[in-house]
């Protein structure tokens, strides 16, 4: 988990970075077609935190609630899993 941590804080700083430079790009009047493509970059990289974040839960703290027995739990969070990602 430790570097799994490291990795998904880095990626959440370069995401801070890039939201702060769309703040100057608005300020500055950057073009319109320039600032979206960086707002796309930024909710493709949120995704991929979101995708590293589930792939994590799902194969560490769902497969040790099956293994416990707490099946119900498990597949309850294994759908709430699949709803989120479906938004």
């Amino acid at each position: 988990m430790h570097t799994n941590k490291q990795k998904l804080t880095r990626r959440l700083k370069i995401l801070e970075g890039q939201v702060r430079g769309i703040q100057n790009m608005v300020d500055k009047k950057a073009y319109c077609i320039d600032i979206i493509t960086q707002t796309s970059a930024i909710k493709q990289g949120l995704s991929n935190i979101e995708d590293a974040l589930m792939e994590g839960h799902l194969g560490h703290c769902v497969v040790n609630q099956i293994k416990s027995g707490e099946t119900q739990k498990a597949t309850a969070e294994i759908l709430k899993v699949y709803q989120l990602k479906r938004k």
